[in-house]
Parts: C-alpha cells; sequence; structure tokens
C-alpha cells in the first residue's frame, strides 16, 4: 500500500502487580510498561465504505468484521467527532493472539492514530486515550506509546523512570491465554505495589537487578492453567546471557532480558530452532537511553 504504515509494537509488562480490585470487579494495577520493536502493522487509505483487510503470519482466526477491536476503534472515533467511518484498513498480523503482548490493543491504538490522520482530524490526545479506554485497558497505554508507568484499570499512564538500552527476547509457546481466565484463577489477598528506585538504572544489569525486586502476579495462575510457560521460563534461562526470565502481561507470551542485540539474536534463534512451533523474536526494548 502507498498510505503511511501505523506500528503496532508488543507490549510488555516487565512488571506486574495487581494491587487491589474495584467494586466494579475490576482489577487495580501496578506495571511498568515497554515497547518492543517487532509488532503488527496497519495501512489505511481512502474508500467509500470501511473495510478491514488481515493479512500476516497470525491472520487466521482473526475476524475482519465487527468483532475486531480495529473496526470497533473506527466506528468509536467516527461517532466522536460526527464522521461517516470510511477506509481501507489492512493489518499485518505478525504478533501471536490472545499472547498477554497487548496486539490487539495495539492494532486499535494504530486505527485511531491511523483514522485520524486519514480523515484530517484535529484530535487531542484527551479524546483519543478517552476511546481508547472504552475499548479496552491496554488501549490507552499502547496510545502512550513509549515507557509507562500504568495504575487504576490501565487509564492512570506517567512517564517511566528513564531506561537504560536493552533487548528482549519474547518467546511464546503458541498457546493462547484468556486474560480474564487467568485474573479468575488469582488467589489470595492484594500485596501492595513495590517501591520505585531511588535513582534510575544505569545499563541492562541494573535494570533486571531492578526487576528481580518486582513481580508479575498473574504469571502464577497462567502458570497453573498453561504449563508450556514453565518450558518457555525454562528455554529462556538457559540461553547465555539472559539477565532476567518472565511472563509478560496475562501470558502465555514470557520475555528474557539481555543486555545486547547479538545475545539477543542468538538466543531467540536457538530457541527457535530447538522448539520450532514455538514464536520467539528478539527487539529492542524503544524508546531508552541511546
Amino acid at each position: 500500500m502507498t498510505s503511511d504504515a501505523y506500528p503496532a509494537p508488543a507490549k510488555v509488562n516487565l512488571w506486574l502487580e495487581v494491587v487491589g480490585r474495584r467494586a466494579d470487579g475490576y482489577h487495580l494495577l501496578d506495571s511498568l510498561v515497554v515497547f518492543a520493536g517487532v509488532g503488527d502493522c496497519l495501512w489505511a487509505e481512502p474508500a467509500g465504505t470501511l473495510s478491514l483487510a488481515v493479512q500476516g503470519p497470525f491472520a487466521e482466526g482473526i475476524p475482519a468484521d465487527g468483532g475486531n477491536l480495529v473496526l470497533r476503534a473506527a466506528h468509536l472515533l467516527a461517532e466522536a467527532v460526527g464522521l461517516p467511518a470510511r477506509g481501507r484498513l489492512v493489518l499485518d498480523k505478525r504478533l501471536p493472539v490472545a499472547a498477554g503482548v497487548g496486539g490487539g490493543s495495539a492494532d486499535a491504538a494504530a486505527a485511531l492514530r491511523a483514522l485520524a490522520a486519514l480523515w484530517r482530524l484535529e484530535a487531542g490526545e484527551e479524546l483519543l486515550l478517552g476511546l481508547g479506554a472504552a475499548l479496552g485497558a491496554d488501549v490507552p497505554v499502547c496510545l502512550y506509546g513509549r515507557p509507562a508507568l500504568m495504575g487504576g484499570i490501565g487509564e492512570v499512564l506517567s512517564p517511566a523512570p528513564a531506561l537504560p538500552e536493552a533487548w528482549l527476547v519474547l518467546v511464546n509457546p503458541g498457546v493462547g491465554l484468556s486474560t480474564a481466565a487467568v485474573f479468575q484463577a488469582r488467589t489470595g489477598a492484594f500485596a501492595p505495589a513495590g517501591a520505585l528506585p531511588a535513582a534510575a538504572p544505569r545499563d541492562a544489569e541494573a535494570l533486571a537487578d531492578l526487576l528481580a525486586g518486582r513481580r508479575n502476579d498473574l504469571e502464577a495462575p497462567a502458570r497453573r492453567l498453561c504449563p508450556e510457560i514453565d518450558a518457555v521460563l525454562g528455554a529462556l534461562a538457559a540461553t547465555p546471557g539472559c539477565l532476567l526470565g518472565r511472563m509478560s502481561g496475562s501470558g502465555a507470551t514470557c520475555f528474557g532480558l539481555y543486555a545486547t542485540a547479538a545475545e539477543a539474536r542468538e538466543a531467540a534463534a536457538a530457541i527457535a530452532a530447538d522448539r520450532p512451533a514455538w514464536w520467539a523474536a528478539a527487539a529492542p526494548i524503544l524508546g531508552t537511553a541511546e
């Protein structure tokens, strides 16, 4: 396509602490969110009607009708600004589905950005973030698009402390996990969020030390529902240079943290060779110090 491409990068929760629950049942979170240099991509071009085509390695099973979050975003934006929903959208689906890396949310955020540009809207951030929150808890942070501290049910965002340059290896065992099911499987009391560091981590090793003092409270219930997560974490831990391994979001994708591109790429290649049915990708953390 000749139109501009709108990236929808993978969202990675470096930590995800569930610190409470509201009266309406929504859980309160404390999370450090970053984005990886791998993800889906969306294009939009003028058309008399609204349509969506889905392509790419994970296109199978993705609805191209009203059930898709991209089209829901388009209709919501059109309604908000009083315009007809028009445009030909093409989504290149490169991230696994129901994988804990916010693929659908990132796609919706990309759609809001793409259509605001296509329709030449002067849509402010407040409007887009409000629409994003109506679409899903992860859409606002995907609109934010840079390292962030995320609170509330996902709508409270603030800049993350400065992060050092570092690389991630993302690995998914080919098993989808329902976010709702993982939250329902969580047991026990809510623990308070950990403290933020007094100083920003100076390098990848210091970042790993910081993350080791935090947690993903959804990892234990996800591992009970999906034992393959244990194998993924074991495979990451066995690779040279892996500073820390953890599940992202509600799973089943896990990440390994590495100091260099070479270590990350070698780890991803080794895991892909050993487990060809898994998805593995090496990518930098976006928006870190150069």
